[in-house]
């Protein structure tokens, strides 16, 4: 399987389970052809604690008991024994204590995955280098934006990502930022996990929130995961995502069936997923928070006769 696993701690970048230097082997990694797609988790992993490590779990290549560690590898086309499959980064960073500990662990590792693209982009010039990140990931990538040049990265996937608006939006507007596209995949289904984020770490600027509202950037498309008509429309670029399932869940951007299949289309063949199209078919709005949770439950269109609804 074409994988390289990367981690980033106080000693810099290293490679999983190995004492050799990881750039000599990144240069190498990067000769093949086919995209690079760099995975990077979210809270709550450490690649130094083997109960909650990354690629034993998410990154890892068979399947984990418990379903919210759905393998990323072979959903994004990795393994799949076809021709030009790319190379996987399986890039993890040290996420767990508390959310300002693992927040400021997460903008380390940004400067020390800024390297690992730059050392890619520099080895394999024509190569396209793409990321998808879920939770407190997004805060890696965008922390990486500021210290790499432009096109740098084609596509960014940031999977409910738990960062403020302003820090993306500040991301996307450095010289490596602007040239690239971001598909911002939210859900009510997060609502919870937004708020928390947003109670738990202060931001920067007054009366911000999280990109789970939305983000408003010309190379930006928010992907509500949880609307109807935007499943719907999905179907045209060939995303089935099948409707969730759940009020409440920090994991269904990946965990739901067919999730993944349609970030490996998005980042392997963007022309036939493209942005303006995207942004042009998709909603304008996202519902509101809350909406989700406090929404009606379903009720079958008819009752057999002599049954009533519960009062």
């Amino acid at each position: 399987m074409p994988i390289l696993r990367l981690n980033a701690g106080a000693g810099g970048l290293a490679l999983h389970g190995s004492p050799a230097p990881a750039l000599p082997a990144l240069r190498h990694a990067a000769r093949g052809t086919g995209p690079i797609i760099i995975l990077i988790h979210g809270f709550k992993y450490d690649p130094s604690d083997t109960r909650f490590c990354p690629h034993a779990r998410i990154f890892g290549r068979t399947r984990h008991l418990d379903s919210t560690h759905r393998q990323w590898l072979r959903p994004l086309g990795f393994g799949c024994g076809h021709a030009d499959e790319g190379l996987a980064i399986a890039f993890a960073w040290r996420a767990r204590g508390n959310l300002w500990r693992a927040q400021r662990s997460a903008h380390a590792a940004g400067v020390a995955l800024a390297q690992t693209i730059r050392t890619l982009r520099t080895s394999a010039p024509d190569r396209p280098i793409h990321a998808i990140t879920h939770s407190m990931g997004s805060e890696v990538i965008f922390e990486a934006l500021h210290h790499l040049p432009p096109h740098a990265l084609q596509r960014i996937i940031a999977i409910t990502g738990a960062s403020y608006a302003s820090v993306a939006e500040t991301a996307l507007e450095t010289v490596a930022g602007r040239t690239v596209e971001l598909l911002n995949i939210t859900s009510r289904e997060n609502d919870v996990f937004d708020l928390m984020f947003e109670r738990l770490i202060a931001p920067d600027v007054a009366q911000d929130r999280a990109i789970g509202n939305g983000l408003s950037l010309p190379h930006t498309v928010n992907i509500q995961l949880d609307c109807t008509r935007t499943l719907a429309a999905l179907t045209r670029f060939g995303g089935h995502i099948d409707a969730p399932q759940r009020r409440i869940c920090h994991w269904s951007g990946y965990t739901r069936a067919g999730a993944l299949r349609f970030y490996a289309r998005a980042l392997r063949h963007a022309d036939a997923v493209p942005l303006d199209a995207l942004q042009d078919t998709l909603p304008d709005h996202a519902a509101p928070r809350w909406s989700r949770i406090f929404a009606m439950p379903h009720l079958p269109s008819y009752l057999p006769a002599g049954q009533k609804t519960a009062t």
